[in-house]
């Protein structure tokens, strides 16, 4: 069994796959915005197919990748809801948004290599969580498919994104369906998934925090690199106790005008206002009001024309409605404790509730949380909810890892 475990190749993690949905290097903005609303997914993969060097911040291509194959068309980055977020931010943003919105979507992607790897199929299991070690987040898997007439078809209609590159579909992995495929296997290591994640010391304690009353806006570069890190930014209080956090799981379920909220509310009204269901009308009114005493009319009309068609993305609403929509003030009673307003729409939305654990967790716990909640981190919190540190996916990758020399 060990051996087969072994012998797993990325094909094998890619059945049911569907086809990346791509969007050009050269859209603008606006028209990446316009798809990410209707898709059904919080990331748009985004591609070169301009036929010159890649040379894009992001990408990079793992050892292995055939040369010769689809040189012309490669993904050189990934974008979300919360990239353009964070890109309105921006003071000299946040004066003309539909200015900024014109800009290419190369302008959101961050400039750390080695974020996106193309690999082929025949990529084992070992090399893809040692590529995962070194940085890369989704490695991006031809699919070994023939693309049919109806298909072609399609593809040949009009659209901001394709599926088709040069005759060949891709699908990418993430550190999550590695996860969930050792899960799927968790028996053939022994007693390992048992221990505490205390005792397999993988609890960091580099964590991005802010105090609950602190200016929103301090955030923005902490939420940036949770997003980059694929981790979230907790909200404390001064004594250092957990009372939620700023997720860009959340973020990426709101509308791009979340960032008059960020420019203008506190830390703790920000989780009050990104809550499952829409923000609350009284904050509503104060970001207009705060919005007007910068003079940031563009973002004020902006934010105005949003909010009267909808505000947040179809997809933030939530059925679940006999929860408060008020961030929670209070820390959290209890290790474990579950966001219970999870829904499903286009996405599935979460309120932001923190997700947490305690020190002795075990690790096969910790795991299932994680991919129960779509996460890929944890929490460590004390008794008295006091902050220990956070586990993510690539820290019990490690462990993964370190435990294959055994059984090879």
């Amino acid at each position: 069994m060990a051996v087969r475990l072994l012998s797993h190749e990325l094909s094998d993690l890619c059945l049911g796959k569907p086809a990346l949905r791509s969007l050009s290097l050269t859209s603008t903005i606006a028209e990446a915005l316009q798809v990410l609303k209707t898709s059904d997914d919080n990331f748009l993969s985004v591609w070169s197919c301009d036929h010159k060097p890649r040379t894009s911040p992001g990408f990079e291509k793992a050892s292995g990748f055939d040369d010769d194959e689809d040189d012309e068309c490669r993904c050189v980055g990934k974008i979300c809801i919360v990239d353009v977020i964070c890109f309105l931010c921006r003071d000299e943003n946040l004066v003309s948004p539909s200015v900024a919105l014109k800009q290419p979507v190369s302008a959101l992607l961050p400039k750390i290599p080695g974020l996106v790897l193309h690999v082929e199929p025949s990529c084992s299991l070992l090399e893809a969580i040692d590529l995962i070690h070194e940085g890369a987040q989704n490695l991006v898997v031809p699919i070994k498919t023939k693309l049919s007439n109806k298909r072609s078809k399609q593809q040949q209609k009009p659209s901001l994104t394709v599926t088709n590159h040069k005759g060949r579909e891709f699908c990418w992995l993430t550190q999550e369906d590695v996860i969930r495929f050792l899960l799927s296997s968790i028996g053939l290591f022994s007693s390992i998934p048992a221990l505490s994640i205390d005792t397999l010391n993988i609890i960091s304690p580099d964590t991005l925090a802010v105090e609950y009353h602190s200016p929103a806006s301090a955030a923005v570069g902490a939420i940036s690199r949770a997003l980059v890190e694929q981790t979230s930014v907790a909200v404390v209080d001064s004594e250092g106790t957990l009372i939620g956090e700023i997720s860009p799981f959340t973020l990426a379920c709101c509308g791009e005008t979340v960032a008059a909220a960020v420019k203008t509310l506190s830390s703790g009204d920000l989780m009050a206002y990104i809550d499952c269901g829409g923000p609350p009308e009284e904050l509503v009114k104060v970001v207009s009001g705060k919005l007007k005493e910068k003079n940031l009319m563009g973002m004020l009309q902006h934010f105005t024309v949003s909010m009267s068609s909808g505000g947040f993305s179809s997809a933030s609403s939530s059925s679940d409605e006999e929860y408060s929509m008020s961030a929670p003030v209070s820390p959290l009673p209890r290790p474990g404790r579950l966001s219970r307003s999870m829904s499903y729409s286009a996405r599935m939305v979460r309120r932001s509730e923190a997700i947490v654990c305690h020190p002795k967790s075990s690790l096969v716990a910790v795991m299932i949380q994680a991919i129960a909640h779509r996460v890929n981190y944890v929490w460590v919190i004390e008794d008295d909810c006091s902050l220990v540190g956070i586990v993510t996916f690539s820290d019990m990758l490690k462990v993964f890892r370190e435990n294959f020399e055994t059984m090879a």
